[in-house]
């Protein structure tokens, strides 16, 4: 188990953009072949995990260009607990709207952005007409919890892990002199 410890907070940020991209992957994978279309929320979900990859791949190559004898850089395991700490209060806030907690702001009620063309084209009959996709209609659920809820829990759980990969293992850090 201690090895596994090592190994996870010695390669964190790798470890965090796969799983960053990973869950990326199965959001477009829900879009494109399930058909859950997302809503703003959604979207403002999976833009906290477009940051997490910027942030771990930096990390990542800079692991690797200085051969890893540091570690992983403990500043960029902060910044990722940061990131899924955001997202992970995202994800709730956007649970909490689904389980009608709260009420949503006025963008998840299908607002978006509206110009002139798309108006005129619609007006015209010539444009597409795009589904409004609320934030508060739970589309698919998976023992009990909504995606929401799973990027919840996935979001906490993986700054978790940042923080301890922050904390990592006394050999991982800079020798002393």
């Amino acid at each position: 188990m201690r090895g596994l410890y090592r190994l996870l907070t010695r390669w964190w940020t790798a470890f965090a953009l796969a799983a960053s991209l990973a869950l990326l992957g199965a959001a477009h994978a829900f879009e494109r072949f399930g058909g859950l279309a997302p809503c703003n929320l959604c979207l403002k979900q999976r833009e906290v995990y477009w940051g997490a990859v910027a942030v771990a791949l930096v990390a990542t190559l800079w692991h690797l260009v200085s051969r890893g004898s540091r570690g992983t850089p403990r500043i960029a395991a902060f910044l990722l607990a940061v990131v899924f700490a955001t997202g992970a209060v995202t994800a709730v806030f956007h649970m909490g709207g689904e389980m009608k907690w709260w009420d949503l702001p006025a963008t998840c009620s299908g607002g978006g952005d509206i110009n002139l063309e798309s108006l005129a084209a619609l007006a015209l009959g010539t444009g597409p007409i795009e589904k409004v996709v609320m934030c508060d209609a739970v589309t698919w659920r998976f023992l009990g919890l909504s995606m929401a809820g799973w990027n919840a829990l996935i979001s906490t759980a993986l700054a978790v892990f940042s923080l301890l990969a922050a904390k990592r293992p006394k050999d991982a850090r800079a020798p002393r002199n």
